[in-house]
């Protein structure tokens, strides 16, 4: 698929707080419709999901009303074999969501990334998978939402470029080992991502127009830009960005080129 082909369902917010109320939004949105739907939602939340979305979970009426000991929430990815987990955003959500809306804890399922035997870590956390949404051998859950962010190097979870990890089809979870300074990271696989029922893409900040402008124009290649996988589902992708991300979009016969005029926009959100 060329990227001129692409077809995006975007909403462009101001900055990131409004990016964090959005987010809010469409969380909470799923989550009452899985829970009507199902009886309860799984969600899959990106280590480096911004804080402000956490802060905004733990007070706001429309998320604290919601039937949290019906909601179970998985992390995509987190760095593994460092004692110290909090140099992300899974300590202070854990400790907000516990203390604030009163999830139970046996409904969060962290990676444990202060253990040091990242693949014996990898293996407990895809049986946790298991067992909570409740598989048989060989399936590939689907998430209700999974939270993604896209790095400025177009990654997405820990799938980075150049590491080909996105062609294990046989994990749930995986292991991705770094040859340079770089903690080593456990991310859910490629399959794992492609089978959610809705993803969530949330792009902010200057330092990631380049790379948006870029996803958006070149060839389809997953091994340069991790973020091309997801490519053949954009129908179950929403893409939250804020303003400053877009900043190499403009002008607006750009932004139409790439997206051959298809690119959605809901008010009151500011229109490029």
């Amino acid at each position: 698929m060329k990227a001129t082909s692409v077809k995006l369902n975007a909403v462009i917010v101001a900055g990131s707080r409004e990016l964090a109320q959005m987010t809010l939004k469409l969380f909470v949105s799923d989550a009452i419709k899985a829970i009507e739907t199902r009886g309860r939602f799984c969600a899959a939340i990106s280590r480096d999901t911004p804080r402000p979305f956490f802060e905004l979970l733990g007070k706001e009426p429309q998320s604290k009303a919601l039937p949290w000991d019906k909601i179970h929430l998985f992390w995509v990815d987190e760095c593994c074999g460092s004692p110290d987990f909090g140099n992300n955003n899974c300590r202070p959500a854990v400790h907000a969501l516990v203390r604030e809306v009163g999830i139970p804890a046996e409904n969060l399922h962290r990676i444990c990334s202060e253990k040091r035997n990242c693949e014996y870590v990898a293996s407990i956390y895809e049986q946790t998978i298991y067992h909570v949404v409740g598989l048989r051998k060989n399936e590939v859950p689907r998430f209700d939402l999974i939270m993604l962010g896209m790095g400025a190097d177009g990654h997405i979870a820990s799938l980075f470029p150049d590491t080909y990890a996105f062609f294990d089809t046989e994990d749930l979870v995986r292991v991705i080992y770094f040859m340079d300074n770089r903690h080593t990271r456990i991310t859910l696989t490629n399959p794992v991502l492609c089978a959610a029922s809705h993803i969530a893409v949330l792009v902010s900040g200057e330092g990631k127009a380049a790379i948006l402008r870029e996803v958006l124009t070149a060839e389809t290649d997953e091994v340069r830009y991790p973020i091309h996988t997801i490519w053949p589902i954009l129908d179950k992708v929403t893409w939250l960005v804020d303003r400053n991300a877009t900043k190499f979009l403009q002008p607006r016969q750009l932004l139409n080129k790439v997206v051959s005029g298809s690119l959605q926009f809901k008010e009151p959100y500011e229109r490029l």
